[in-house]
């Protein structure tokens, strides 16, 4: 049974399980989401062995319900074990299971570091002060980042059973880099303070000043022109609007990836960020700031910088813009080796089953 405080949301945790959930065919799968289940995340699993259980609790009000609710289905399937995806998801499941009477052995996935926890909401940093009381009762926690492993254990969440294992993606096909100039420049990722898309904003109007010619590409729940936020954090970075072009929450990250040059991250605060491997697979190098994973999964096809530093992730991008076209293609090749060697799906799936199911 995999617990996740959201699987309708297309972010880096719920693409992950929906990947494993596509990799496990041999055995029979309850999702249960503390909120609801979305179509595209069904059709990314692609597994007619899954079974979705959406308990819809909106708010503090409906929690206990869904916890009531939680326990009956623990009950009803008694799965060999259960896996918890994310912060309130991990509270809920460890509740639940007790709820339930059961001694079914629970696992917690920790998708996020604390690099910045003023970045996340209140209900979060609840969550995560939660966990801390609760770790001590799981059978194992996963991390999906070296850093969030230091970070959370230093907070006083337990040692106890620690692995971590990287998100996989799924490799698309190889294109041949070829040298060419660096004109594209894309940004991916929801909306949200953890992202300081303020910082991006900031860093592409320095880049124009001195290279007018650069266009930026951002994509995302909630990055559109419609969003006031957005319009006024473009106002506020004094960046032109015909100088960036907003693609909102994208079926078809490939497509987006294909369409850029560079791929950037500005965040305060990741576990590891899915964007930059996918980025990575289609042949990107990246700029990214230096938060959660992110420098060690870029290694040396990219550049990592200190977050909410607009000028310095200005330099690096700059830096990036003024490689030679053969400089530009070797980076790019070195991003796809990388992720072929470390980070296929397949392999992180075995981690996965190694962990949960040791011999």
């Amino acid at each position: 049974m995999h617990i996740i405080t959201n699987f309708t949301a297309s972010a880096g945790a719920e693409t992950m399980l929906a990947r494993l959930l596509r990799e496990s065919r041999t055995e029979r799968i309850i999702v249960v989401s503390l909120l609801d289940i979305s179509e595209r995340n069904r059709n990314l699993a692609d597994n007619p062995n899954v079974f979705y259980f959406p308990l819809k609790a909106g708010g503090a009000a409906t929690f206990p319900m869904a916890i009531l609710r939680l326990a009956q289905l623990i009950r009803e399937h008694q799965p060999d074990l259960i896996l918890c995806w994310m912060y309130h998801a991990m509270v809920a499941g460890t509740i639940g299971v007790r709820v339930a009477r059961k001694r079914t052995p629970i696992f917690w996935n920790v998708r996020q570091s604390l690099d910045d926890p003023a970045s996340l909401s209140r209900s979060s940093r609840a969550a995560i002060t939660m966990g801390k009381w609760l770790s001590g009762t799981a059978s194992g926690v996963i991390y999906n980042s070296y850093r969030a492993r230091e970070l959370h254990e230093v907070y006083g969440y337990s040692r106890r059973n620690a692995v971590v294992i990287p998100n996989g993606v799924d490799l698309p096909p190889l294109v041949q880099s070829k040298p060419r100039e660096l004109l594209r420049i894309g940004i991916a990722g929801r909306f949200h303070p953890q992202k300081d898309h303020a910082t991006f904003f900031h860093a592409a109007a320095s880049v124009l000043r001195t290279h007018p010619n650069v266009k930026f590409y951002a994509a995302g729940h909630g990055l559109t022109l419609d969003n006031p936020a957005v319009r006024s954090l473009i106002a506020e970075a004094e960046l032109p609007l015909n100088s960036i072009e907003f693609w909102g929450e994208v079926s078809d990250m490939s497509r987006f990836y294909d369409s850029i040059d560079l791929f950037v991250l500005s965040s305060r605060t990741e576990g590891f960020p899915n964007v930059i491997a996918e980025a990575m697979s289609h042949s990107k190098p990246v700029v990214t700031t230096n938060v959660g994973d992110a420098a060690a999964l870029v290694g040396r096809a990219g550049v990592a910088v200190p977050s909410r530093r607009p000028e310095a992730l200005a330099s690096a991008i700059r830096a990036m813009i003024d490689l030679s076209p053969d400089e530009y293609a070797r980076l790019a090749r070195r991003a796809r080796r990388r992720i072929e060697v470390e980070y296929t799906l397949a392999a992180v799936a075995q981690k996965y089953d190694e962990f949960l199911h040791p011999t």
